[in-house]
């Protein structure tokens, strides 16, 4: 059985890589290594080494810390509010919701606020 934190890593990076618009085969191609492997990285059937997370980090353009955020609430489980229980658990690991997210930032900022802002109205309403 694989370990959290492994498993809590290789979230991150698929996370972290769809967030970019990369697949596995350009980002296994950046590190140097075959995208079969980057498969087992993401799904933590293979434990990443600190080298390897080093060029992983670096391809992906984030810090090696941004792998571990978010493990200290990894094993809370707080009781889950109305709004949070239409949320899917995983919500990053949706292609759908990321697709949302990075289109959502390719619109310019100011109109970007004016849609958030209409998001939280029609949220409200509902």
């Amino acid at each position: 059985m694989a370990h959290p934190v492994d498993v809590h890593v290789g979230k991150r990076v698929r996370h972290r890589r769809w967030l970019v618009g990369m697949t596995q085969q350009q980002l296994a191609e950046k590190v140097g290594i075959k995208f079969q492997q980057i498969q087992k990285y993401e799904t933590g059937a293979n434990r990443v080494s600190a080298s390897r997370l080093w060029d992983i980090a670096d391809a992906l353009d984030v810090p090696v810390a941004f792998f571990f955020e978010g493990m200290e609430d990894a094993g809370k489980k707080a009781a889950p509010t109305a709004a949070a229980e239409a949320i899917p658990a995983d919500l990053l690991g949706d292609k759908e919701a990321l697709d949302l997210i990075r289109s959502y930032y390719a619109i310019p900022e100011n109109q970007r606020r004016r849609l958030f802002e209409l998001a939280r109205v029609l949220s409200d309403v509902a």
